[in-house]
């Protein structure tokens, strides 16, 4: 409420203001539920493999591995534009960049032990 001028607001009109239901946090609330069940699921159906690969074809880190995943849906998102159709790439993108920060702070975890 703070880019509002108090001043030209009716104590009644801050009331309202300060009582309405929230429905942009609600959505935030709601895709950030989506992903994070999505992930939970993947997670199980591939046993953590994004965050603990099995390094068979590539020996790098977590975070290399992500970031990889991560510049292939973008360049989908590129090459095809956002449609229904890229809807799944949005989700998994944002999944990745969630995965890619637990990842980033493991390996600062590891650096300091």
């Amino acid at each position: 409420m703070d880019f509002i001028q108090k001043e030209n607001l009716t104590k009644i009109q801050i009331q309202k203001l300060q009582q309405a239901p929230d429905h942009k946090s609600d959505k935030i609330t709601e895709k950030a539920n989506e992903v994070r069940d999505m992930l939970l699921s993947k997670n199980k159906a591939y046993g953590n493999s994004a965050l603990e690969p099995l390094n068979i074809f590539n020996k790098g880190q977590a975070s290399d591995s992500l970031c990889a995943r991560i510049d292939d849906k973008l360049a989908r998102i590129k090459n095809t534009g956002i449609t229904e159709g890229t809807e799944d790439t949005i989700f998994d993108l944002c999944g990745y960049l969630i995965l890619l920060m637990i990842a980033k702070e493991e390996q600062d975890e590891k650096r300091i032990f």
